[in-house]
């Protein structure tokens, strides 16, 4: 559809959550397509100026197609850190930083039990990340008739289980928009992308992939804690 109209928007739902979403984005690129996907979570996130959780984590995820070079993929929750950041923290027993979440109060807090069990974390940006977070309720929730992260939440009743939801995820064909021109366009594209690495800058996922490829000559390092976790699941 994308190909035939130069668009196309699936909608996908009452998934599951499933962690990252660069994964189909970089399956679009590879195709040449540019896309865009995103979606709510459980709300765990308080609005911009407000203490209780509202929105989800909500990522939003874009790819840009780079003939001969790996794509530019971002891939960023609307919250200040991921949950699972916080997560780790509050099992290795750490501080977390100020600025990603609050107290039941609407505090700052640096501990992480507390913004997780009775407190909310924080968006990113303040009013910027919070109206991000909002569009994405919108457009992933009820837009394609699906839930927002309050109602994910709310259908969880107290099982600690994954985020119920939807995805949008919507495609573009450079092909379409640009006919003969495409080439000529998307050279001015990597204008854009060396303006940016000629100052010193990094691209988003420019470390995944070089960590990707030296993952698969060299394997993977984790630490001790996390094998000696996934030996006890596999023990279970």
């Amino acid at each position: 559809k994308t190909r035939a109209n130069g668009i196309a928007a699936l909608a996908i739902n009452r998934c599951v959550h499933f962690s990252a979403l660069w994964v189909e984005i970089e399956q679009l690129t590879a195709a040449g397509l540019v896309a865009l996907a995103c979606n709510p979570s459980h709300a765990w996130v308080a609005p911009a100026g407000g203490c209780q959780p509202v929105f989800g984590t909500n990522p939003i995820a874009f790819g840009w197609p780079r003939a001969g070079r790996d794509p530019f993929v971002f891939d960023f929750a609307t919250s200040a850190i991921a949950r699972g950041d916080i997560e780790l923290h509050r099992r290795a027993g750490k501080a977390i930083p100020e600025g990603w979440g609050v107290d039941a109060q609407g505090l700052p807090s640096t501990d992480a039990n507390v913004v997780l069990d009775s407190g909310a974390m924080l968006t990113f940006g303040g009013h910027k990340g919070s109206a991000l977070a909002a569009m994405v309720e919108l457009i992933a929730g009820p837009l394609i008739g699906d839930l927002t992260s309050a109602e994910s939440l709310a259908y969880d009743a107290g099982s600690k289980s994954s985020p119920y939801h939807g995805e949008l995820i919507i495609a573009f064909d450079p092909q379409r928009f640009l006919g003969a021109a495409t080439e000529e366009h998307l050279a001015r594209a990597e204008g854009l992308f060396a303006g940016i690495e000629g100052q010193g800058a990094r691209l988003p996922s420019q470390r995944r992939y070089e960590a990707r490829a030296r993952s698969e000559a060299e394997g993977v390092q984790i630490p001790l804690a996390l094998f000696n976790d996934l030996q006890a699941l596999l023990k279970g």
